[in-house]
């Protein structure tokens, strides 16, 4: 679990080291998003860990293209490696990511990294709130620019799953809907072109894969909430959500619960934005 959620605490120690005492240097990023105030450059001026870069989700962590797509499809690696390095990131590095939402947004960058092969990211648990109610230094402003790093970035260091692997994977094993139950029964549709899920999923909320601080919930608690949803010992579960933001933070309450997410990027947003393709209603997966 350590390698992948840290404290508040481990966090301030190691930058005061400069490294965690079982990783590399340290490297901290502020990923605040959110659907509704998607630019979160203001919030990370007026307050942030000292020396975090601020990353874009929309424009660092997402490419921009046709709606088939979705509307946060993966960015082309070589983008993702010039702002990494941009960041500061050096091969080696352990880097953290947080966010002012219960780690629901910046979950992206964990696995999008993870994904690009960088070997050691990690979460802070309970997100910024946690690093303020722990009373620590707060910075504001911009972070000064570090010199860029040298991290070399190619995608596949995860499993996942494209779009014409969806539906024959929700056929044979465990596909998890990480939407709003409502967004997933098809009664509320506020962004997408279609509402309702897709055939074979399975509701899971994301928002319940932590506690009211937003801090993930213990591996055990995990393990017997994703048994309970029909994960088995050693399966390889799919997750997808509006999307693939969320979903990330669903492969992370996963990962900790001993499970192999398998991440769909283009999630319900591009699924929906195929007719060819079956849409499912209300609460039972087919």
């Amino acid at each position: 679990m350590s390698r992948i959620l840290v404290t508040a605490s481990d966090l301030q120690a190691a930058l005061s080291a400069g490294a965690f005492p079982d990783g590399g240097p340290v490297r901290v990023l502020d990923v605040r998003w959110r659907l509704d105030r998607p630019d979160g450059r203001p919030d990370y001026r007026a307050g942030h860990i000292p020396g975090a870069q601020y990353v874009d989700l929309d424009h660092d962590l997402a490419a921009h293209g046709a709606a088939t797509e979705g509307r946060h499809p993966l960015p082309p690696v070589e983008a993702l490696q010039n702002a990494a390095r941009r960041w500061g990131i050096d091969a080696g590095d352990t880097v953290v990511v947080y966010d002012d939402l219960n780690n629901m947004s910046s979950a992206r960058a964990w696995w999008l990294l993870r994904f690009a092969g960088v070997a050691d990211v990690r979460l802070l648990d309970g997100a910024w709130r946690a690093w303020t109610e722990a009373g620590f230094d707060r910075e504001t402003g911009d972070a000064a620019i570090p010199t860029p790093g040298d991290i070399d970035l190619a995608y596949g260091a995860l499993p996942s799953l494209e779009l014409g692997e969806v539906g024959a994977f929700a056929d044979d094993s465990l596909l998890l809907d990480a939407r709003a139950a409502e967004r997933y029964r098809g009664e509320v549709e506020p962004i997408d072109p279609r509402a309702g899920h897709i055939p074979g999923a399975i509701s899971a909320p994301t928002t319940e894969n932590v506690d009211a601080d937003g801090r993930f919930h213990t591996p055990d608690a995990l393990r017997s909430r994703f048994r309970m949803l029909g994960a088995e010992d050693g399966m390889s579960v799919g997750v997808y959500c509006g999307s693939g933001v969320t979903a990330a933070h669903q492969a992370v309450a996963l990962t900790l619960a001993g499970f192999e997410p398998r991440v769909f990027p283009g999630s319900w947003s591009q699924w929906s934005n195929h007719p060819e393709l079956p849409v499912q209603t209300g609460p039972a997966p087919r």
